[in-house]
């Protein structure tokens, strides 16, 4: 694959990620009834960055889980195995915010839905992603999104975290043609 496009750096993740800091506290009030859930893998380090610019602006620790959605998946087989949730309290009256890096037919975050109502009855899920990529085969749409970006299908997003890739940032990637016929 071949990069297209360099959409996002360091500073311009760790800039959309504090306003999304700010939107969740404006529309929930506050912190106090927060819990944070990454959707594993790339949402759960994302989940933890947002929750310190949120304890950096609030002063309150939100608590953050990790939200293993593979048995919930529709499109994918369902592997038998264990389920590596870790859902740090009790989301029974919580604002559970889902976190993900890429938003694109909306498959991940139906399954991440079905997965959260397993685990108690919040008082409203939301929905947290730095990438918005269009494409949506479900009527999905993110509460919080850090960067709109239009895509082909053939195209693919790329997120990168420094805990995991040594490096950070988001890059547009694609398969360039071999040969050009006209």
């Amino acid at each position: 694959m071949k990069v297209r496009a360099n959409l996002m750096n360091a500073d311009d993740m760790n800039r959309a990620l504090k306003r999304i800091s700010h939107q969740i506290l404006e529309r929930n009030q506050g912190a106090d009834h927060i819990v944070l859930l990454g959707i594993k893998s790339r949402g759960i380090p994302l989940a933890e960055l947002l929750a310190d610019h949120l304890h950096t602006i609030e002063g309150v620790q939100v608590p953050v889980g990790q939200l293993d959605i593979t048995r919930f998946r529709d499109d994918r087989s369902r592997a038998a195995g264990e389920d590596t949730s870790r859902i740090p309290v009790d989301i029974t009256g919580k604002h559970v915010i889902l976190v993900d890096d890429v938003l694109y037919t909306g498959r991940t975050v139906r399954a991440a839905l079905d997965a959260v109502s397993a685990y108690g009855r919040a008082a409203s899920i939301q929905l947290a992603v730095l990438i918005d990529r269009g494409h949506r085969e479900l009527p999905i749409r993110a509460d919080y999104v850090g960067k709109n970006v239009p895509t082909s299908k053939s195209e693919f997003v790329a997120v990168y975290l420094e805990s995991s890739d040594g490096r950070t940032g988001v890059e547009l990637l694609g398969k360039e043609c071999e040969s050009t016929q006209f």
